[in-house]
């Protein structure tokens, strides 16, 4: 017989499976089970009502966290010539153009957010491939296209998310530690809700969050009463 650890043991007195929780609650749940030796992440999943398929009801977004992440991002810069001092000086771990493109395909660097100027977006697609399904191909309409350099990794490093729903209308993404505050986390999480609520599809027939789970790293999941978010 496989043997129940204390950890199962513990997680199996706190979580009903079959309730929901308005997010005080799940938060305070959470923190019960955070275990962990290392501080744990607070994420988030959220089912949409959306139709994958359909390019017009696809959802992907960038907000800047009230109380950012809480952990170090690491930027990758793609640009030439002047560009690159100025991206150096801001702080991103990963600056150039054809050497850094190499990193990348030879699997040699890892970074969770990628910016380019549009001068050298032409020379960027070639690793489309490979920087697309991770999500971090660099877009205009999420402001990591641009010559705002400096703007553009403040921004990041200050605790930006960007977030796009998965071929099975899921967002994924994290809101911060375990180890904030919960009124901080509250923050989080309502700006990340609002910034939902104004990428709702225009031609949208339904309900459209129909499922929210909140768990931490190590944690199963908790699923959130919909009915206190006013969605």
């Amino acid at each position: 017989m496989k043997k129940i650890t204390k950890k199962k043991r513990l997680l199996k007195t706190l979580i009903h499976q079959k309730k929901t929780y308005n997010l005080d609650e799940g938060v305070t749940l959470l923190k019960k089970m955070a275990l962990s030796k290392f501080i744990e992440s607070l994420d988030v999943a959220i089912k949409l009502g959306i139709d994958p398929k359909k390019t017009d009801q696809n959802i992907r977004n960038a907000i800047t966290l009230p109380y950012g992440t809480g952990r170090l991002t690491k930027i990758a810069v793609f640009t030439q010539g002047k560009n690159e001092i100025i991206a150096k000086n801001c702080g991103a771990e990963f600056v150039g153009l054809h050497d850094l493109i190499e990193e990348v395909k030879n699997k040699k660097i890892f970074f969770d957010i990628a910016i380019a100027t549009p001068d050298v977006m032409y020379i960027v697609s070639q690793i489309g491939p490979i920087l697309g399904p991770r999500g971090l191909m660099p877009n205009p309409k999420l402001g990591t296209v641009t010559e705002k350099l400096e703007h553009a990794i403040k921004d990041a490093k200050s605790g930006k998310i960007y977030y796009k729903n998965d071929k099975n209308g899921i967002i994924h993404t994290t809101i911060g530690k375990i180890n904030f505050e919960n009124e901080k986390i509250k923050a989080n999480f309502n700006s990340l809700i609002n910034s939902l609520k104004k990428s709702k599809p225009i031609k949208l027939k339904g309900s459209y969050i129909k499922k929210i789970i909140i768990s931490t790293t190590m944690s199963p999941g908790i699923q959130l009463e919909l009915n206190t978010f006013h969605i």
